[in-house]
């Protein structure tokens, strides 16, 4: 069967409808025609609901460090359990959302418990990217955060690891909770035990705090990325996370029909993985198998181990991870079984995707069901809950992010030469914590946040067809010559060919006369490997023939030696690259890009288009 043509697994999607009402200024406002339905005003009347309905069912799953590592399991009867017994702990120590819980580790047991415990009693709880502690030796994103919040615990699964970090960035009158090891000798903070800390018992204060929770009571504080700036606490409320997931299982009816089953790496300190796929499993009473892979070369192995055994219907990631995943599909039948079994649907955030890791996919799904998995796409960001603009229609295409979510308004704003997407709905943050001199630049006059995300509609004859992705307006820059260039498009058009040897790149140009690249290779391709350079001349040539103009052609490029850093900020815990920071911390690498043509003869990873020659 030609996997091109072959249908798609029948999976119930929402309406995709929506109002498109141009304005006066040359923009355009969007509301799904369908209305958001009722969702309840505190997020763990979910977790209540599945303790009575399906106690038993397991809620949350990871592997234990017994021989053969099998997998431990917390059902939602368990959970709330542990939950009320934290609750009881965390209202005792006198935590609120002025004093919130901080939390320094990954995804874990722990994580989960502490972080529903303070949702279930009022308390607001501030998962921070582990990154931060473990490789920065001075903490100062972690310390940026500790003194923003004035958190009244802070958490860290493992005392020695993250001892270097607490001692940096914690004042010593903060209590620290620690799920194993120890802080060293003479260490000033108060510790805590988890097991400790577990052990109480839960009263009706539990109960009664539970009951003042409002819609409007904050819930968590997520960080941003930080590129440009500090990162900014983005709070995010009760009505924030019920509301959206209302509107996701309203695009993405299957979730309530089939309890989703995950095996799920995306840090919980992150809008995505803590807020949409955590949220999901709980909202629609099912399980998510802690996955403590990466979507790297080398971390699939632990994503590939767990998917022999568990199969989930639906895969979140990024298009590196579906990418290596793809590569041990080709070659392990038993894995395209497990992974093809219940698969409903694939959402791979990003815009930039090889076509040939879709038509691969596809290829080896049709093999082994007979049928192509679903694969979407969509646009959200920390502020939005995540989830804001949704193409919940089958059929993986580049850039294509669709319309506005039920529940919300959209506003498309003439910012320069491009459309500002713009939000306003129950599930947009309301403020920056402690930052209001933010909100003259976060929201515009009719309540609108401002995202910096532009969009084009795919179809002008056609508007409801839905939005394309058109780059982040603070990513844009003019050449020299004073014309500016779309950066998502000249990456798009780069990437479109970039198997088998180029993993990402940079577009460079800000201030200059042409555009290059910093060119990342993909494992197991070197820049000094004369193939790869010969391919990479090709590719150059061919990327610089199809540009009409000094503000699409691509004339350079360099090839890498040294991959992004983590540890910099190039790279995000997502895996993808940040761009900005890129070129802030290789700037002599951009510079030797645009040396004159005698000092490239001396960098022999630079290349320069031939365009008689493409």
């Amino acid at each position: 069967m030609n996997p091109d043509t072959a249908p798609y697994r029948p999976v119930a999607f929402g309406p995709y409808e929506a109002r498109v009402t141009p304005l006066p200024d040359g923009g355009f406002k969007l509301l799904a025609q369908q209305p958001l339905a009722p969702y309840p005003q505190r997020f763990t009347e979910h977790l209540l609901r599945w303790a009575t309905e399906r106690p038993g069912h397991s809620f949350l799953a990871r592997r234990s460090s017994a021989p053969g590592r099998p997998w431990q399991h917390l059902d939602y009867a368990q959970t709330l359990r542990r939950v009320r017994c934290l609750g009881q702990a965390l209202l005792d120590l006198g935590l609120s959302a002025e004093r919130p819980l901080v939390i320094l580790s990954g995804n874990d047991f722990e994580h989960a418990l502490l972080s529903l415990a303070a949702l279930h009693v009022g308390v607001a709880v501030a998962p921070v990217s582990p990154s931060y502690s473990l490789l920065d030796p001075a903490a100062a994103r972690v310390a940026h955060a500790v003194k923003l919040l004035t958190p009244g615990l802070v958490y860290a699964a493992d005392g020695d690891a993250f001892a270097r970090a607490i001692a940096q960035a914690v004042p010593a009158d903060v209590p620290v909770l620690l799920g194993r090891g120890r802080l060293p000798a003479g260490a000033a903070h108060r510790v805590l035990a988890f097991d400790a800390l577990q052990a109480t018992a839960a009263s009706a204060a539990v109960d009664e705090a539970h009951a003042r929770v409002g819609s409007d009571t904050v819930a968590k504080f997520l960080f941003t990325s930080g590129s440009t700036k500090a990162p900014k606490a983005v709070v995010n409320t009760h009505r924030m996370l019920c509301a959206n997931q209302q509107m996701y299982v309203q695009c993405y009816p299957f979730l309530e029909q089939l309890p989703p089953v995950l095996v799920d790496w995306l840090p919980w300190h992150h809008t995505a993985g803590g807020n949409s796929n955590l949220g999901l499993v709980l909202r629609n009473g099912g399980t998510m198998y802690i996955d403590e892979g990466k979507p790297t070369t080398d971390g699939v192995a632990e994503t590939v181990a767990n998917l022999r055994e568990i199969s989930p219907t639906a895969i979140y990631t990024v298009p590196k991870g579906l990418e290596v995943l793809v590569q041990h599909l080709e070659h392990d039948e038993a894995l395209r079984r497990s992974v093809f079994r219940e698969l409903r649907l694939v959402f791979a955030a990003g815009a930039a995707m090889p076509d040939a890791v879709i038509r691969s996919f596809d290829r080896l799904a049709v093999q082994t069901t007979g049928f192509r998995v679903p694969m979407t796409m969509g646009l959200g960001m920390t502020e939005t809950a995540p989830f804001a603009v949704s193409h919940h229609r089958p059929g993986w295409q580049a850039g294509v992010i669709g319309l506005p979510a039920p529940g919300l308004e959209l506003k498309l704003a003439p910012v320069g030469d491009k459309l500002e997407v713009r939000y306003r709905g129950p599930s947009i943050t309301p403020a920056y914590w402690r930052q209001p001199e933010l909100a003259a630049e976060t929201y515009d006059d009719e309540g609108f946040l401002c995202s910096g995300d532009a969009a084009v509609f795919i179809d002008e004859a056609d508007r409801a067809r839905g939005l394309r992705f058109d780059g982040r307006i603070a990513e844009d820059f003019k050449l020299i010559s004073g014309t500016w260039v779309s950066v998502s498009a000249i990456r798009a058009r780069a990437m479109a060919g970039a198997q088998p040897h180029v993993h990402d790149v940079v577009v460079t140009g800000d201030g200059r006369d042409s555009l290059g690249l910093l060119v990342f290779l993909a494992p197991g391709s070197s820049a000094s490997d004369p193939a790869v350079q010969a391919w990479a001349q090709h590719w150059l040539d061919a990327l610089a023939a199809t540009g009409t103009g000094s503000s699409n052609r691509v004339l350079r490029a360099l090839l890498m030696t040294e991959p992004p850093s983590a540890a910099r900020g190039e790279l995000t815990d997502k895996g993808s690259l940040n761009q900005r920071m890129v070129l802030k911390h290789r700037a002599d690498l951009v510079q030797a890009l645009y040396a004159s043509a005698a000092a490239d003869l001396n960098h022999p990873h630079v290349l320069h288009a031939r365009l008689n020659k493409a």
